[in-house]
């Protein structure tokens, strides 16, 4: 039985390589992506359709509604579940997902609070919860589009009066797991994500975006496509500016992300994708695997 967690930027060929990696290692796979827990958005977060699956078993995917308040501690306990029942079977594991902190929790001794905090944030809007995390603490590095981060930060500073920093992150694993990060020059991977924002487009994001706006979730609207292409609706800024701050925003996204898992995991094999030549990719990451 082995545990393999596949880490790297939206768009570098996670999904891809899981596929392979799991027909290879007759492996189920567990999604640690805070985007595609939710049942609702499809197109603009790139969820993994049936056909692409090929047959693999996948979890934690269209868990809940993004209407509902689905926290990190919440994909912990389910994803902990799910992985444990797994190992107890001796079935191979691939976690695959772009969401460091949902890695971060599930395989490391990374615990939360049980009590909960007074502040209710849903009538708060991400910049107005940015701007009260930076009056407690300027020097915080948390992103405006960070919602779940901005929370609780603030949860814990109303319930301890301490201030949550990057040094604070737990560091020990409670698993045994082999960590393969994908990375590419942003000179190849950074045109892939504009062309993708594009296929985006032809395959229905305008629509999903627009039969979406009408939950009203501000979830939504930290989405990278959904906020953009809805401010478009609304008369806010044009169609060609919507594509190009989405594109924009997919590219800082991606950065954000390798910066993120490079900071906060140790022992990474990192491994350089060839997208002309993805084949390569995967002998080279079966050959650090030994299969």
């Amino acid at each position: 039985m082995r545990v393999v967690v596949l880490l790297g930027p939206t768009g570098v060929g996670k999904t891809r390589l899981s596929i392979s990696l799991a027909k290879k290692m007759n492996a189920e796979i567990i999604s640690a992506d805070s985007t595609q827990i939710y049942k609702e958005p499809c197109v603009g977060v790139a969820k993994i359709t049936e056909k692409e699956m090929e047959g693999i078993p996948h979890h934690m995917l269209n868990v809940t509604s993004i209407l509902n308040n689905y926290t990190v501690k919440d994909y912990q306990t389910d994803g902990r579940l799910i992985l444990d029942k797994l190992i107890k079977e001796n079935k191979n594991v691939i976690i695959v997902g772009g969401t460091g902190l949902y890695i971060k929790a599930l395989l490391y001794d990374y615990k939360f609070s049980d009590e909960q905090g007074t502040i209710k944030f849903d009538n708060f809007t991400n910049e107005e919860l940015k701007q009260k995390v930076d009056e407690i603490y300027k020097e915080n590095n948390i992103h405006v589009n960070n919602r779940k981060r901005l929370e609780r930060f603030l949860t814990h500073y109303e319930l301890t009066g301490e201030i949550i920093k990057n040094k604070e992150e737990k560091d020990t694993p409670l698993y045994d797991f082999t960590l393969i990060g994908l990375t590419a020059p942003k000179d190849e991977l950074y045109p892939r994500l504009d062309k993708r924002v594009e296929e985006m487009l032809c395959d229905g994001l305008l629509e999903e975006a627009r039969s979406l706006e009408k939950l009203n979730s501000k979830k939504l609207m930290t989405l990278i496509g959904y906020k953009e292409f809805i401010n478009y609706f609304n008369k806010k800024i044009s169609i060609e500016d919507a594509l190009k701050e989405t594109k924009r925003r997919t590219r800082k996204y991606a950065k954000r992300q390798y910066t993120w898992i490079n900071n906060q995991f140790k022992d990474v094999n990192w491994v350089t994708v060839n997208f002309n030549n993805f084949d390569e990719t995967i002998k080279k990451v079966e050959a650090l695997l030994g299969l």
